[in-house]
């Protein structure tokens, strides 16, 4: 099984939770769009055919994929996103 890039799906949970924040402030037509073109990334890329479950798992490969010691060479601290 294809294995999603961690960087990757941190973005796309970052980007979930600003739009699920955004929608919740004042929901349009275009954010409604790509939050459910978000949520489909996020289900294709974690084999899952619902969000929470897609959640769970980029949490889960962010978790696994996490660096063992302080930062990786990119500056990145591999701490899980809180969605």
């Amino acid at each position: 099984m294809l294995v999603p890039d961690p960087k990757v799906v941190r973005k796309l949970l970052t980007r979930y939770a600003s739009l699920r924040i955004a929608q919740a402030e004042q929901s349009t037509p275009a954010l409604t769009r790509e939050l459910e073109d978000v949520s489909y990334t996020l289900c294709v890329m974690t084999a899952t055919m619902d969000i929470g479950e897609a959640i769970a798992r980029a949490d889960a490969l962010l978790v696994a994929k996490e660096p063992q010691a302080g930062t990786d060479a990119e500056g990145d601290s591999g701490l899980p996103l809180a969605v």
